[in-house]
């Protein structure tokens, strides 16, 4: 009879945390003062006892962004999104009806309160536009080719609604991103295709949002049509990193929610990559484009796509490719490991320096761009 006491206390617990776990699932919407009123919305289900979440921020585009990890404990709910560096922690009220609590991204902290959504009540959340046509010819009806700021550092690759941009890019930028190289696999050309930076806009002549692969074949083409780009191609053994899995196996989020879109890798600062809807041959390219002296190759076998936060203290040697010169390292016990450690202990892949044959693309002829 002692023991019975004990018994019932262990199975409230057990039941409790359950309860909560079931209630705390559904729409949940509030806004966000980040200079301008941003609606959010979170997604939460409960997966045989386990919490998972999607957030949208629908002012901003129609994507859900995967949770990395949701706990509810007591009356604190906790959503981490690696491949945004945002988390937000906050507490249920007693009738289950509100969630008060702060938005957590980029080092600021914004107050935040989220309201359970009712059928009456509930935002629309808008449906991802659809993607251009497969059997669309990836070609941009409409290209500008203007030069960068000369003050401007760094270089982006990215879709705005549906314009292509690239900003501070090089004509070897142009090549190495639409073909998937390092700036090491190009030879041939004048200095000038190193040097002299562009901003690029396009629009697509299909209709619809272009995938990664049909943007690259875009960019191919604006190569041929405006800079006259002709070559062929080799086969050298170089210098590379190889990209494998780690003994304990990787350490990344699946994300399944837009195979067809685009992914998300922008720097916010030097050693901090959040990635969110990327595969692992994303991340090698990013890593050779912007980080790295050498070509990197995936050789993990793993497919799909992933959201992962990656941090790690920087060395001269890396990031020339975005032209910016690293600083001295910190000294301090809180500062992020060295890469390779880094890419081990938070994504549970080995970055190995090795030598292997690859791809070079050997430069015919390569003019100044034509008028717009």
């Amino acid at each position: 009879m002692k023991k019975l006491p004990r018994l019932i206390v262990v199975l409230l617990t057990l039941f409790g945390s359950v309860t909560y776990a079931q209630n705390v699932a559904g729409n949940w919407q509030g806004s966000l003062n980040a200079g301008k009123e941003l609606r959010i919305v979170f997604v939460i289900s409960n997966d045989g006892g386990t919490l998972k979440a999607t957030m949208y921020s629908i002012d901003q585009g129609a994507q859900g962004i995967p949770a990395t990890t949701v706990t509810l404990q007591g009356t604190t709910l906790r959503i981490t999104i690696a491949g945004i560096s945002g988390s937000f922690v906050g507490n249920l009220n007693a009738n289950e009806s509100t969630i008060t609590g702060t938005w957590t991204q980029g080092g600021a902290s914004l107050p935040l309160v989220l309201n359970r959504a009712t059928t009456e009540t509930a935002w629309a959340i808008p449906k991802p536009p659809k993607p251009i046509a497969a059997d669309t010819p990836a070609v941009f009806d409409v290209a500008t080719i203007r030069p960068a700021n000369p003050d401007m550092s760094g270089k982006i690759f990215t879709v705005r609604g549906r314009q292509v941009t690239t900003i501070n890019t090089t004509v070897n930028d142009l090549i190495t991103f639409s073909y998937g190289l390092h700036e090491r696999q190009i030879s041939g050309g004048p200095a000038w295709a190193g040097k002299d930076k562009y901003d690029v806009t396009g629009a697509p002549a299909g209709q619809g949002l272009p995938t990664l692969p049909q943007m690259r074949t875009m960019i191919q083409q604006l190569l041929a049509d405006r800079f006259k780009l002709s070559f062929h191609r080799d086969k050298r053994n170089l210098p590379v990193y190889s990209i494998t899995v780690a003994s304990g196996g990787p350490k990344l989020t699946r994300n399944d929610s837009n195979p067809n879109g685009l992914p998300g890798l922008l720097f916010r600062g030097l050693g901090v990559l959040p990635g969110s809807n990327a595969t692992i041959d994303d991340l090698a390219s990013v890593m050779q484009s912007a980080v790295l002296d050498r070509p990197v190759v995936d050789r993990t076998g793993l497919p799909g796509r992933y959201d992962f936060m990656l941090r790690w203290t920087p060395d001269e040697t890396q990031f020339a490719g975005l032209d910016v010169r690293v600083p001295a390292p910190s000294n301090s016990v809180d500062a992020p490991p060295a890469l390779f450690t880094a890419f081990q202990e938070q994504l549970g892949l080995k970055l190995e320096s090795t030598r292997a044959p690859v791809e070079v693309l050997v430069i015919d002829r390569i003019d100044r761009p034509s008028e717009n």
